[in-house]
């Protein structure tokens, strides 16, 4: 039977992103669009607190009985704590998960511990000014007291001395007696972290000035840099502030709980497990489709956007197994760029190509901020209205995104040229739906067909394989 589209996350309102109103029809509103979710795919998918029956309460509640076993004693009455954010959090089922656990941290820790002084020190990327806009929009300076604060990569650094040398972080991530850790599982950036050490990654990104976050993007690629995170979370100065970490535990059919450890590894490990547990048989079925047309909607930067929790540049990268850590390096980092040549073709033979199942996208709405002409140079795209080319044509990050695509008027004018052009009716919308994906019935029905052989591969190969390659044992 078929489902109507779950609801795209609406659009929102952010110096990186069209105006709102701008967007004046979504995707999932066309009448061949069905909605698949996760648990119509996978018998074995978990049960999740959010979204469901009532609502962000359950998030409050999960993460008061998940620091109710934490250790805080070290933390005295009058003494400082930074507690730690990260900007992908906020694009998670619309942010307000994440912003409820970051609520929840600051409201414990002030009952058990008797201080005041708690502050939020919220990273972010490339797109410097982006945590400011989260903590206005989900009232977090109010509930910090005013001692919110969102950081930039450029920001003052201050040196930490490790055992492979000196490294950056963010002096303001550090400038209090005790730091807090709160986070997510999200694999997102698989083909950095390749899920190891995920857990760790932010104390070389979110946390780490610009000269030591960049080994990820241009100097070492994921099967070096992951080092960098450790080797700054090992140091002797980050271990002498370091409280607790808190997760907003995450499937790509949403919350499954929070989980709070004051040993970070104890927490790394269980996450890698779940990781690739709850996400290996979407991504993995995923790598099945045979062709499509994409639809970016989704108020997030284009290799951002998501569809059933896994982000458009992983699907990009779906015709290899992003698990995998057999596979050479060159295979996960192509979309930085780092190992393509100035006429866009891979400096060496053994880099896989950009999946060729992908056809054509629509960008019916996706922001700015982050490289992404790499994208646009590799696979044909649409962009849908003026206003949205003149604002990536004035985004330094991407001034030749639209050297490499078109423009339409409207959405509907769009997806007339992409059928034609694409030969194909079968359609992905990376549009933030929760619980499942929004995608044409023709695709639908492939990827229920495809799901069964994709489960029982992952339980009986797969799953074994990437547990063995990390030292897990179950």
């Amino acid at each position: 039977m078929k489902r109507p589209a779950i609801t795209p996350l609406a659009p929102r309102a952010s110096q990186y992103g069209i105006a709102p109103e701008l967007v004046k029809k979504r995707l999932a509103e066309y009448p061949e669009m069905t909605s698949l979710m996760i648990s119509d795919l996978f018998a074995d998918t978990p049960a999740v607190i959010y979204p469901g029956e009532g609502g962000i309460a359950n998030v409050r509640k999960a993460a008061e009985a998940a620091l109710s076993n934490v250790d805080l004693s070290m933390i005295k009455p009058g003494q400082s704590v930074n507690v730690l954010a990260s900007h992908h959090g906020f694009t998670l089922l619309g942010g307000e998960p994440y912003a409820e656990l970051l609520r929840v941290v600051r409201d414990v820790i002030a009952e058990r511990t008797g201080t005041q002084d708690i502050r939020l020190r919220a990273g972010v990327g490339l797109r410097f000014r982006e945590t400011e806009e989260y903590i206005k929009r989900y009232k977090l300076d109010e509930h910090y007291k005013g001692k919110a604060r969102g950081m930039a990569p450029i920001d003052e650094g201050i040196a930490i001395e490790t055992e492979i040398g000196t490294l950056y972080g963010i002096k303001a991530v550090y400038d209090a007696d005790w730091i807090v850790h709160v986070h997510n599982s999200d694999v997102r950036e698989v083909h950095f972290h390749r899920q190891v050490d995920r857990a760790v990654k932010p104390f070389g990104m979110s946390y780490a000035r610009i000269e030591t976050r960049s080994t990820y993007h241009w100097n070492m690629g994921p099967r070096g840099a992951n080092f960098t995170a450790r080797a700054i979370f090992e140091s002797k100065f980050v271990k002498s502030k370091f409280a607790f970490a808190a997760f907003l535990n995450m499937s790509p059919s949403g919350v499954v709980g929070v989980v709070a450890e004051n040993d970070l590894y104890v927490l790394n490990d269980q996450l890698t497990v779940e990781g690739l547990k709850y996400y290996g048989k979407i991504m993995t079925l995923l790598g099945e489709v045979d062709e499509c047309i994409v639809g970016l909607d989704f108020p997030c930067p284009v290799p951002y956007v998501f569809a059933a929790g896994v982000i458009y540049a992983n699907f990009v990268g779906a015709n290899t197994d992003l698990f995998d850590l057999d596979h050479d390096l060159p295979s996960y980092t192509w979309y930085t760029e780092a190992f393509y040549n100035k006429a866009g073709k891979p400096l060496i033979d053994d880099i896989v190509p950009v999946n060729p199942a992908i056809k054509m996208v629509v960008h019916n709405y996706a922001w700015g901020g982050y490289p992404s002409a790499f994208f646009t140079e590799h696979i044909p795209t649409v962009v849908v209205g003026q206003e949205q080319a003149e604002l990536l044509n004035s985004d330094p990050q991407n001034l030749q995104y639209m050297d490499y695509a078109t423009v339409t008027d409207n959405l509907d004018s769009a997806m007339h040229f992409a059928y034609k052009a694409a030969k194909t009716d079968k359609v992905i919308i990376f549009d933030g739906a929760m619980g499942g994906l929004n995608v044409s019935q023709s695709l639908a029905d492939l990827l229920i067909a495809k799901a069964p052989a994709v489960s029982e591969r992952v339980d009986k190969d797969l799953m074994p394989k990437w547990l063995k390659q990390r030292g897990v044992k179950i």
